[in-house]
C-alpha cells in the first residue's frame, strides 16, 4: 500500500502524538525538571519509553514539516480556488522554519551586574558549562585564553590548546557533586584538591540546583614548569571553582563556570530599585537605570519588569534584585535573549489569517448560489 507524504492523516497523526508528547512532558516536569523534560520529550529525536523507541518532539516535528511541503506539490493544488489553503499552509510552514531557527540559532542566558562591579559585557548560560583558562596577568582586559564546552568532557580525554603551556586529563566529570574531605596522603593533588575530592550525586530536580565538577590531572609541556604537575578540581560554587597556578611568571587560573557569550558592547548599571506592594516586602516590581556602552556612544536606558530594553538583537528582561543586608551592595539580573526568529511568529500569523480570509471570499460566491 502506497502512503502518499502529503497524505492528511499523516498530518492528523503528528498534531495527536504532539498533543500526547506536550501532555505527559507538562506532568512529567515535576518529577524531573523543565529542562529534562524539554529535553527527553521536545528536544529529542527519539523518545524511549523502556526499551521501546517512539519519535521524539523534533522527529514529529520534521514529519509535520515534510507532510506540510509535499502538501505543495501535489497535483493540480496550484489552482485559483485553493488560495487560501496554500496561504494558510505557506504560514504554517514559515511558523515551523522559525521555530527551527529559534532551536538551533538562537541563545539566552542571564547578566548580573552589582553597584559594586557596575559593568559587564557577557552572559552566562543557564544549562551550558565550559572549563575557562584565564591569564589573570591580562586579567583586568578580561582575555580568556581557552574556554572547553562540557559537551567534549569525556573522562580519559586530553584537554590541550596550542596558546596555554600545559594540558589536561580529564580524570573525572560530574553533572551534580558534592565535597568532600580528602584524608589520604597523596603527594599530587594541588589547590582545593589537596584537602578536598569531589563525590557524583543524583541531578536535582531543577537544573539550576545542580553543582556540576571537574577533576582534572594538569601537566606542563615542558619539564622546566613541572612544579605546577598534579591534580586539581574545580567546582561550579563560590569559592570552589578557582585554581590557580603559575608558569614563566604568568599566573593562571582555571576555573567550571557557566557558558559565556561575550556581546560586542557593555552594560553599566547606574541604579536599580524595587518597588514593594504596600505594606509588604513582596516586589511588585523592579527597576534598572542602565548605560549602553558601544565604542564611544553612551545610550542612557531604564529596564523595567514589563519594559524591556532591546539592543542590536539582543533583549534585556528584568528577572530579579538582590541587595546585600550587610554591605547594601545592590545585584540586578537580567535575562538576555537573542532569538533570531523572533519575527516568525507574528509574520506567519498574518499569513495565515490572510489565508483563512481569502478561502473565505473564495467559498462565498458558492454559498450565495446554492
Amino acid at each position: 500500500m502506497k502512503i502518499k507524504l502529503s497524505n492528511p492523516k499523516i498530518f492528523v497523526i503528528t498534531i495527536i502524538w504532539l498533543m500526547v508528547l506536550v501532555f505527559f512532558g507538562t506532568v512529567e516536569q515535576k518529577y524531573i525538571g523543565l529542562y529534562a523534560a524539554q529535553n527527553k520529550y521536545f528536544s529529542s529525536l527519539i523518545l524511549w519509553i523502556w526499551y521501546i523507541p517512539l519519535p521524539g518532539g523534533m522527529l514529529t516535528m520534521f514529519f509535520l514539516s515534510v507532510n506540510l511541503s509535499a502538501f505543495l506539490f501535489k497535483k493540480n493544488i496550484w489552482k485559483k480556488n485553493n488560495i487560501g489553503i496554500l496561504t494558510i499552509h505557506l504560514g504554517v510552514m514559515l511558523l515551523l522554519l522559525g521555530s527551527a531557527i529559534t532551536y538551533f540559532f538562537s541563545y539566552e542566558g542571564a547578566m548580573q551586574i552589582t553597584t559594586l562591579n557596575k559593568q559587564s559585557n557577557f552572559i552566562q548560560s543557564y544549562h551550558d558549562k565550559e572549563l575557562a583558562i584565564i591569564n589573570l596577568n591580562e586579567f583586568q582586559d578580561s582575555i580568556e585564553f581557552t574556554n572547553f564546552s562540557d559537551r567534549i568532557f569525556n573522562v580519559g580525554d586530553t584537554l590541550t590548546y596550542p596558546t596555554i603551556p600545559f594540558e589536561m586529563e580529564i580524570l573525572k566529570y560530574c553533572d551534580n557533586s558534592e565535597l568532600l574531605l580528602y584524608s589520604g596522603i597523596e603527594q599530587t593533588r594541588k589547590g582545593i584538591a589537596k584537602d578536598k575530592t569531589i563525590r557524583c550525586i543524583d541531578l536535582e530536580v531543577e537544573d539550576s540546583d545542580n553543582k556540576p565538577a571537574i577533576k582534572l590531572s594538569l601537566k606542563s609541556k615542558d619539564d622546566i614548569n613541572s612544579a605546577i604537575n598534579g591534580i586539581y578540581i574545580s567546582r561550579l560554587d563560590v569559592g570552589q571553582n578557582i585554581e590557580r597556578f603559575t608558569i614563566d611568571q604568568v599566573e593562571y587560573a582555571l576555573v567550571l563556570q557557566p557558558k559565556r557569550t561575550y556581546l560586542p558592547f557593555e552594560i553599566e548599571l547606574i541604579d536599580v530599585t524595587k518597588i514593594s506592594h504596600p505594606n509588604t516586602q513582596i516586589a511588585k516590581s523592579y527597576t534598572s537605570e542602565i548605560n549602553v556602552l558601544d565604542n564611544k556612544t553612551v545610550r542612557r536606558q531604564i529596564i523595567e519588569m514589563n519594559a524591556p530594553l532591546r539592543y542590536k538583537g539582543y533583549t534585556f528582561y528584568q528577572a530579579h534584585y538582590e541587595e546585600d543586608p550587610v554591605t547594601g551592595i545592590k545585584t540586578s539580573v537580567f535575562a538576555v535573549v537573542n532569538n533570531y526568529g523572533r519575527l516568525f511568529p507574528y509574520i506567519s500569523s498574518i499569513i495565515m489569517c490572510i489565508g483563512v480570509l481569502l478561502q473565505m471570499l473564495v467559498r462565498l460566491p458558492r454559498l450565495f448560489k446554492k
